[in-house]
């Protein structure tokens, strides 16, 4: 891609560049100097082991005193080389053993071999050295150097191919780590190369609608700037994580069909001053040279964060250096014709005040969690590679899967086929999928915790407490399975479908906490004591109780107040220690009403809430079904279901308007119109006959 970036660049008429200095010339000059230095001796100190000349007459003392290991004689050019001792090497060098290699020797040049051979048979006689040896060979300068020159030859080697994989890295066309200030981004020089269009974001369909005019732009720009019309700067993607704010990226760039450069917002950031403003600047450059193309920048938070006022408190020159050039770049004197950028974060609230301003990023786009219909758009996406039978039904799954991101609902689909493949089966059905949300969300399945009958009882009916509350409360959330086997943290589980409602009322609230006390109270009515196992439906009960009465303003006592604070860093609560004693009485009063109210219910469907809890003890997993059987049909209907039946297509109203039908219904409409009229006509008819009648029998009377 770069090889043929540098192609078109040299095309098109355009002026030659001058020819630019090669780094590698520096490493060929600076490896002859150093040959140079070997040769001129310099070697021995930086490869090898190390040497030293010295006269016969130096050569004895060394004998005579002890500092000789051994000789070897070389009768082809007349020297000796006197390996020193260990202990030695102080003594003869005046440096320690670690500077000298390890094998250090002396050179000394010699006259006759009959007198060394007779010297030095006289030293290994007296004991003076351990053995000396002879030698027929020339010595070769060039292996010599060669062996001294290992070292710094495979030193600048390793340079070398560090420097170039650097290069290459960084988008770079050569100059290694010299060209560590060019742009990182990834370019496609066709978006549509990646393969991704709008057909392959489910849900999403707002989001969609904002970034399309994006799109039309960059194909026909003509229809806009007849009127007038600019470009768009820039549109910033805001949501949760895993929404799939990049994917949606790619779907621009694919529809576009233009170029399109990506980088992370990381991929600015360097330990080296000023690269990131450089690479800002080249990442420019490239899209101006490519335009009309597409720049988007994942995570923009990494590098757009908001400015520190003080710079001693935690200010950062160098990614506020980064962000500055950006905000030149995206709004300054020069014109971006024909480039678009994107960006993506889930922390909008860090960013830079200067960048989410019109001019720069013109939209804010939030791409927010799917919801029911976006989330079964999105398993229908995400099932199509996946084998899967008759008994998987994607209401249900879209139903369960409340709050889960695209990227959750994508591990549901692949966790169900793993748990699938594990069974030996040839299609994932629906009881691998409903496992496959129980394990992301719930945790492993801890079959092999040991509980005694009295724990297990214990169990079952705090479980059957919550399913026996919910099923009798018009706005808690639908049950759909209960189970007393441990899974993750918790010792059983109430499976519900969550109501996704856009506004709450305080009886919506007030039946789900009556819910959650379910399980404590049915441990006190029908055990006699309570246990530890209620700890997080006290928490949620406590919370959402405080809620209503600090934030919502739902209490009796504290009408229409909210004393919310935004402040991310305040100390201090909105409120004085009075309204915090009348905060904490209010809530422990909503709290045991529902809980008295939870103990009503219980007492009330006692039999029921005892057959559940044998149910439970005998099965461990009950379904909706089988709560069903006991108490009989709920008589409420879920909202989520609800909705789904009002959004699916009703076959009478879609047969109903076709012309043959239309016609046959206002003909039958007619007939029976006709009907009613000569119906009564006759009715008519027979009143006046009776009449008659009656007249007649008045009048023989």
């Amino acid at each position: 891609m770069e090889q043929g970036n540098r192609m078109n660049n040299h095309g098109g008429g355009k002026p030659p560049k001058m020819p630019r200095f090669n780094m590698s010339w520096l490493y060929v000059i600076i490896l002859i100097s150093l040959i140079v230095v070997f040769l001129n001796g310099g070697g021995d100190a930086l490869g090898g082991s190390a040497s030293k000349k010295a006269t016969y007459t130096e050569f004895k003392e060394y004998i005579e005193k002890g500092y000789v290991l051994s000789v070897t004689a070389n009768k082809n050019d007349g020297n000796l080389k006197v390996y020193v001792a260990p202990n030695h090497i102080r003594d003869v060098y005046h440096t320690s053993a670690k500077n000298v290699g390890p094998a250090p020797y002396v050179e000394v040049q010699y006259g006759s071999i009959d007198e060394v051979d007779k010297y030095l048979d006289n030293m290994v006689k007296a004991k003076k050295i351990k053995s000396y040896n002879y030698v027929n060979e020339k010595g070769n300068d060039f292996i010599s150097l060669l062996i001294n020159f290992a070292p710094l030859i495979i030193f600048f080697l390793l340079i070398w191919w560090v420097s170039g994989r650097m290069g290459g890295g960084m988008g770079g066309s050569g100059g290694g780590i010299f060209n560590v200030g060019k742009s990182k981004a990834r370019m496609y020089e066709k978006g549509n190369t990646l393969g991704i269009t709008f057909k392959d974001v489910a849900g999403q369909e707002g989001a969609k609608q904002e970034v399309e005019e994006i799109v039309e732009f960059l194909k026909n720009p003509q229809k806009y700037t007849d009127l007038g019309g600019k470009i768009p700067k820039g549109a910033l993607l805001v949501g949760p994580p895993g929404t799939g704010k990049t994917l949606l990226a790619k779907a621009v760039a694919g529809e576009a069909g233009v170029p399109f450069f990506s980088m992370s917002g990381s991929d600015f950031v360097e330990m080296f001053v000023g690269v990131g403003a450089s690479r800002v600047r080249d990442l420019f450059r490239q899209a101006k040279e490519k335009a009309p193309s597409i720049i988007f920048i994942d995570e923009i938070d990494a590098v757009g964060r908001a400015r520190s006022k003080n710079p001693a408190m935690g200010g950062n020159d160098e990614r506020e250096n980064t962000l500055n050039a950006l905000l030149t770049e995206m709004d300054g004197f020069g014109t971006n014709s024909g480039v678009i950028i994107l960006a993506a974060t889930n922390r909008v609230d860090m960013l830079d005040s200067a960048l989410l301003r019109a001019g720069r990023f013109d939209r804010e786009i939030h791409v927010d969690l799917p919801g029911l219909n976006e989330r079964k758009a999105i398993f229908q996406v995400h099932l199509k590679p996946i084998k899967i039978d008759d008994t998987v039904d994607i209401d249900l799954l879209a139903r369960q899967t409340p709050g889960f991101s695209g990227a959750d609902i994508a591990n549901v689909c692949n966790e169900a086929a793993l748990i699938a493949a594990r069974h030996d089966k040839k299609a994932v059905c629906k009881q691998d999928f409903l496992d496959a949300v129980d394990r992301i969300v719930g945790g492993l399945e801890k079959k092999t915790k040991v509980m005694t009958a009295d724990e297990k009882r214990s169990i079952a009916l705090h479980e059957a407490g919550h399913a026996t509350i919910s099923w009798f409360c018009q706005y808690a959330n639908p049950l759909i399975k209960v189970t007393i086997v441990p899974r993750g943290q918790a010792l059983g589980a109430a499976w519900y479908l969550p109501e996704e409602r856009q506004i709450t009322t305080k009886e919506q609230m007030l039946d789900e906490m009556c819910s959650l006390m379910g399980g404590r109270a049915a441990e006190e009515l029908f055990t006699g004591h309570i246990s530890s196992g209620a700890m997080n439906d006290l928490e949620r009960a406590t919370k959402s109780a405080y809620g209503m009465v600090a934030y919502l303003g739902m209490s009796k006592t504290l009408p229409n107040i909210c004393y919310y604070n935004q402040s991310e860093y305040s100390f201090q609560r909105p409120y004085s220690e009075t309204t915090a004693r009348e905060i904490d009485e209010e809530v422990l009063k909503m709290v045991n009403e529902q809980y008295t109210r939870a103990k009503n219910i219980l007492m009330e469907h006692k039999e029921g809430h005892n057959a559940l809890a044998e149910l439970l003890i005998q099965k461990e997993v009950i379904m909706a079904e089988d709560v069903e059987k006991i108490f009989g049909k709920r008589p409420w209907m879920s909202r989520s279901q609800e909705i789904m039946e009002d959004e699916q297509p009703k076959i009478d109203d879609t047969v109903k308007e076709l012309p043959e039908v239309q016609a046959a219904i206002k003909e039958h409409e007619e007939n029976n119109k006709n009907a009613e009229d000569k119906q009564d006509d006759s009715r008519a008819e027979d009143k006046q006959d009776k009449s008659h009648a009656e007249d007649k029998q008045d009048d023989n009377n």
